[in-house]
């Protein structure tokens, strides 16, 4: 296998030869997966951006979940951790920091291009890995680092057991300090990243309603962090109500000690004694409203029943607290006199009007460009329907107006193909137009005959697309034919009146597959043909609404000149065959010949007549008989005469309305 494969370089990047030579080796030779170099514009590189964004978004919703570990056991008046919680979030948590410590080895052997080589073009790619991780040493490491270190879980598991009589509530301080400090790398880690996949791809999702969809999660995430940051300061709140009274309880019998609060020490010596005479619960009660103590926003955490609930009911219920603080701006909150509440308080109504109008703008951006079409086509409509009235238009054309006007919005949604394809490479137009066109053309009996795919091809290239209403006119007969037409759906109505013959119409129906204009195919293979374009003969009218493709004068000047490499006869025939003005002449010949036949047929069982008459009167009706045949070489002279007098006047007085035009035959296009 070639070793390139194994280094993802983009083609618009330049590498120096100098930075390459340690990794590229021999054909036989193989680079090992940890020594590959990464381009930080390749797809894997973009791909693993996304997965990573998504992993920190789960990181960020993790770590809050910390919060939730302490409860408050309403029979036994005491504070517990579960441990059961812990070891589940403990997994998810572990999971997020493998995934991030491989992040950060991938960010080692990912290159960057060179500050001083990005005078035109993207740039050049360093692709030395020592330069690399010096870099990246200066950098993001120390943020990337800081947030993958596993701080709970240590916390958790092996430094709080290993502290001497360790207690909930001091358990529940050093989790909540270890979150709080990691989850600010955390968070500092994502704006970079998202810099960078804007950077690469040129947005962080490729749907509007993606994009939508992704700054509700974030808002989501935030109401999560405030509704797990108010139950844990709840807990705290209530824990302080438990300290300020066992003060008071010093010099009683039975005094209070701290230790009662945790439900590890309740069978405690003395701690039921205690138990039963102390006022402490009583005075910390949030439903009984102390006076000597408020509980102020967080009274909603006791009076609920939020801490000693089942997780669910207390992850949604701080959850639907969150979301509507958030929302509120805070206004819900009924704050007391506490200098932390006043600035929880505080930092919620800031942060939701920040959160919030980002929501909106985002979300405004991202749905008016599903709309901005739309939009775009009603203002085009309404501008359309002022200069109907103001130009004053009869009622039927400004009916078909608005019937084209809207047949293009329902086939094209508003899209300019052309726009998008000419803003794309000459490869890709090709392409793209042979992915488009290619089966469709083949569709066609005429270009179905042809063997030569090069030509196809270059047909392809050149077809535009074309739209017709009901009765709308393609082109009338001795207009200009300025371009020829290929139905893809739909039907015309292809009629002619041989130049306004008296007495002569010929219809017929183009469906799916046919064609018309053949016209101008004709005038460009010509050797002699002029500047103007021929003439139609033919009138052409929408029967519906009708999708085909156009081939215009001077492409089909171009691809005449690929027609004329052709030399095969079945290709003629073929047009011969499909040409409808072919056909319009082939049907008046076979009619021409079949009355010439019955003439002469005539004139043969008169002859014949006149024989055996003669054969069984003989010599006495000789007389009549000579003047019969008189008569009849008479009416035969006459009718010669005229025929020669208004072919005559048809060829002197060729502007004479009393021309009679024949239907010549079509010109034949030079294949050859």
């Amino acid at each position: 296998m070639n070793t390139m494969n194994y280094i993802r370089l983009s083609s618009t990047a330049r590498i120096p030869k100098t930075t390459t030579t340690n990794l590229i080796a021999t054909n036989n030779q193989k680079i090992s997966w940890w020594k590959q170099i990464f381009d930080p514009g390749g797809q894997f590189i973009s791909r693993w951006n996304h997965m990573f964004l998504i992993t920190c978004l789960m990181a960020l919703f993790v770590d809050p979940l910390y919060f939730l570990i302490p409860e408050i056991s309403n029979d036994k008046f005491c504070m517990r951790s579960d441990y059961g919680f812990a070891a589940i979030i403990t997994v998810w948590r572990s999971m997020i920091d493998v995934i991030s410590f491989i992040h950060i080895f991938i960010k080692f052997r990912t290159a960057y291009i060179a500050p001083n080589s990005r005078v035109f073009g993207r740039g050049d790619l360093v692709m030395d890995s020592r330069k690399i991780a010096l870099r990246y040493l200066r950098t993001g490491f120390s943020f990337d680092l800081a947030a993958a270190l596993p701080l709970p879980q240590l916390f958790i598991w092996f430094v709080i057991p290993a502290v001497r009589s360790p207690t909930a509530a001091h358990a529940n301080h050093s989790i909540s300090l270890v979150i709080i400090i990691q989850y600010i790398p955390r968070l500092f880690v994502i704006f970079p990243l998202n810099q960078r996949i804007t950077k690469t791809t040129g947005v962080i999702a490729k749907t509007a309603w993606a994009g939508a969809a992704y700054y509700i999660m974030l808002y989501m995430l935030a109401s999560h962090v405030i509704g797990a940051s108010w139950y844990l300061l709840a807990i705290e709140r209530q824990y302080s109500c438990w300290k300020e009274q066992c003060a008071k309880e010093k010099n009683v019998a039975y005094p209070c000690n701290r230790i009662y609060f945790d439900c590890d020490y309740v069978d405690e010596p003395g701690r039921d004694a205690w138990f039963k005479q102390t006022q402490v619960l009583s005075n910390c009660s949030a439903e009984i409203s102390p006076i000597n103590f408020t509980f102020g926003m967080y009274a909603p955490a006791f009076t609920e029943g939020v801490t000693s609930a089942t997780f669910f009911e207390k992850y949604f219920f701080c959850f639907w607290f969150g979301l509507k603080s958030l929302s509120s701006y805070g206004q819900n909150f009924e704050t007391s006199t506490s200098m932390e509440e006043t600035l929880f308080g505080c930092g919620v109504c800031l942060g939701g009007l920040v959160i919030f109008c980002l929501l909106i703008g985002n979300m405004q951006t991202y749905l008016q460009s599903t709309t901005a079409r739309l939009e775009e086509w009603r203002v085009k409509r309404r501008d359309t329907e002022e200069w109907m009235r103001h130009r004053q238009l009869p009622p039927d054309l400004q009916d078909k107006i608005r019937r084209f006007v809207q047949y293009k919005w329902l086939a094209t949604r508003g899209v300019d193909e052309e726009d998008i394809l000419h803003a794309l490479p000459l490869d890709l137009r090709r392409q793209i137009q042979r992915h488009l066109c290619l089966a469709l053309v083949r569709r066609v009996p005429f270009f179905s005959q042809m063997d030569d795919d090069q030509l196809l091809h270059v047909i392809c290239e050149h077809l535009v697309q074309s739209l017709s209403t009901k009765g709308q006119y393609l082109v009338r007969e001795g207009d200009p034919v300025n371009e020829m037409t290929f139905v893809i759906r739909g039907q015309l109505e292809s009629s002619t009146t041989n130049g306004g013959r008296s007495g002569f119409f010929n219809s017929i129906t183009l469906k799916a597959g046919d064609f018309c204009g053949e016209e101008l195919l004709t005038w460009v293979l010509t050797p002699d043909s002029n500047v103007n374009l021929p003439s139609s003969t033919r009138t052409v009218k929408a029967l519906n609404e009708v999708e085909a493709f156009a081939l215009r004068a001077e492409d089909l000047r171009f691809v005449s000149k690929q027609f004329k490499r052709l030399h095969s006869k079945k290709l003629q025939h073929a047009f011969r065959y499909y040409s409808h003005q072919w056909r319009t002449w082939g049907a008046c010949y076979i009619q021409a010949a079949w009355r010439r036949h019955k003439r002469k047929k005539l004139a043969e069982e008169l002859a014949r007549q006149e024989g055996l008459f003669q054969y069984y009167y003989g010599d006495e009706n000789d007389q009549n008989v000579q003047h019969l045949g008189a008569t009849i070489l008479a009416s035969r002279f006459a009718a010669n005469t005229r025929k020669g007098i208004n072919h005559k006047e048809a060829v002197v007085g060729g502007s004479s309305s009393l021309e009679m035009p024949k239907l010549f035959k079509p010109d034949e296009p030079d294949f050859s």
